[in-house]
């Protein structure tokens, strides 16, 4: 596959991606909005973080090393498909074990919630853990699907596990109340047994197919998923075998990273579980446009930059063209991150209190519930610039460089729990964010540096993409001084008229800045038509 067709899939999967964040975002947001009119804040609380960090930790630490590493440098072509198979079927008992480890600490090192308030907890433990572990099942076709650029099929079994769950949940939130935690765990089951089944079923469709055929697909029968060896190979690849390891010592230190305020929420009781409920609802609403907009890019342009650049090695000794492909493409990125980020920053800070206002009523909107969703909009900016300058550079980092990585990302993991813990007792929730703020600008300090030396002795400058144009500044700073006075005289006491003027206002204000995009960012423009929206343009052409 040349580079043109991988950008061109790679692309259209963020796209997609996209589009699937956006529903489950969306589905999630309405769904909180719902389930805060049924259940207590302190259910919640457990839920979404007690519950929820349980079973991303186990997902993520069982899978994420799998993952990147049998989705790096051409895995099928470099490594028999055979060995990568029986390498990812090593994420179930691995799951199986962190399963039971997780579930010994949540039931007896935490402190558990009160029954009264909270029925149920001790088997909800079990029953997220074992989602977990069930989701594990998927993980050899998850990673073929996205290896062979199966962009629909991800779309399709996530969107109906996702209506599985929300439809799951409101029935029981309305109809049986009072099975509290069990509602959850119902759901989720659901859910994840939706995903293995789409996936599964997809499979057993697709081998013996023309499309099969047509695209050389390297399995032809159901038993070729399941693990057993082939004749003159070992069974697994052990190149690919250490770096998945050097992977997995990164991905432990990444987890820390991503839900270190939930670790510390959890481990050091700084805020109480109704406390917990209401960060966590601000945390899921400031962090949308980071998760159905940036996170997609993030993971569909690692496949991107991992099968055009080949690892560990420098720019001169690779294919000038790939090289050229991945530094505009690299350029591009940085500047769409950047140009959302400050919108994202500077209208956040007038519009949070209104946004919280209408979403949860005076629970979110009084007390600290608009400063955090203030200070979550400038984190929203650190977290778009981190997200792609990450996935190019784990993407370019040879295994001796992953590995040093280890040793930066150690340090900030401990000082990240430092500072969360210290910035916690001195400001509240605030802290938490505050905290991640300090060390994402270092993560993308890092990051910086590295791409700055990868192109150093080449033609190419990607990191221009992190300078916007002059009158594209000067129309965000003039938004932000206007829709803040707009916020001072309109919002938020004095009935909805007022509050639709400052909209209105935040409106006329969002569309100066896009007309400055537009006029100044023809680079960025052409890029997302013909690269991120290549259906919407091939529609309309």
């Amino acid at each position: 596959m040349s580079s043109q067709d991988v950008l061109k899939s790679a692309t259209t999967l963020a796209s997609y991606n996209v589009l699937l964040q956006v529903m489950f975002r969306v589905l999630t947001f309405l769904l909180n909005a719902f389930t805060l009119r049924f259940v207590s804040k302190e259910l919640i609380g457990v839920v979404n973080v007690r519950l929820t960090l349980l079973y991303t930790t186990l997902v993520f630490l069982s899978r994420e090393a799998f993952r990147r590493a049998c989705l790096s440098g051409g895995s099928g072509t470099n490594h028999s498909w055979r060995q990568v198979i029986n390498l990812l079927w090593l994420t179930l008992p691995l799951g199986v074990l962190w399963a039971a480890l997780l579930v010994c600490v949540w039931l007896w090192l935490l402190e558990i919630p009160d029954p009264q308030t909270v029925p149920y907890y001790g088997p909800a433990v079990v029953l997220f853990a074992l989602s977990g572990v069930q989701e594990l099942l998927a993980e050899p076709f998850w990673v073929l699907a996205q290896a062979h650029m199966f962009v629909r099929l991800k779309v399709v079994a996530e969107s109906l596990a996702m209506i599985a769950k929300c439809s799951i949940t409101v029935v029981l939130v309305v109809f049986a109340r009072e099975w509290g935690l069990y509602i959850f765990c119902a759901a989720h089951l659901v859910y994840t047994g939706f995903l293995v089944l789409c996936y599964v079923v997809y499979f057993i469709r697709f081998l013996g197919s023309k499309e099969a055929a047509r695209r050389s697909f390297p399995l032809h029968s159901v038993g070729d998923f399941f693990p057993r060896r082939a004749k003159g190979e070992p069974l697994v690849d052990w190149t690919l075998a250490r770096l998945t390891w050097s992977f997995f010592k990164q991905s432990f230190l990444k987890q820390i990273l991503t839900e270190g305020e939930r670790y510390v929420m959890t481990f050091l009781n700084v805020l109480s579980f109704g406390d917990q409920g209401v960060y966590d609802i601000v945390n899921n609403l400031g962090s949308m446009v980071a998760r159905f907009i940036f996170l997609p890019i993030e993971e569909s342009f690692y496949i991107f930059f991992a099968k055009v650049l080949e690892r560990g090695r420098d720019v001169k000794s690779q294919k000038q063209d790939d090289v050229a492909i991945a530094a505009e493409v690299l350029e591009c990125l940085l500047k769409l991150v950047l140009v959302v980020g400050l919108i994202i920053t500077v209208f956040g800070y007038a519009y949070s209190h209104l946004a919280l206002d209408i979403y949860g009523g005076s629970l979110l909107s009084s007390g600290a519930g608009p400063s955090l969703l203030r200070c979550y909009s400038c984190y929203v900016l650190l977290l778009a610039v981190n997200g792609v300058t990450e996935c190019f550079v784990f993407a370019a980092m040879s295994q001796e460089e992953v590995d040093k990585y280890n040793l930066v990302m150690l340090a900030l993991s401990l000082s990240f729990l430092i500072l969360s813990y210290m910035l916690t007792w001195w400001s509240g929730a605030v802290g938490f964010i505050l905290a991640n703020c300090l060390n994402m600008g270092l993560r993308i300090l890092h990051s910086l540096l590295y791409i700055q030396r990868y192109f150093q002795h080449s033609q190419w400058k990607p990191l221009r993409g992190l300078s916007p144009s002059p009158l594209l500044l000067l129309a965000l700073a003039v938004s932000g001084v206007v829709t803040a006075l707009s916020e001072g005289l309109f919002c938020c006491d004095d009935g909805w008229l007022l509050r639709l003027v400052h909209i209105g206002v935040g409106a006329a204000c969002l569309l100066v800045v896009l007309v400055a995009v537009v006029l100044t960012e023809t680079q960025l423009i052409h890029f997302v038509r013909t690269q991120l929206l290549p259906r919407y343009t091939k529609k309309h052409t």
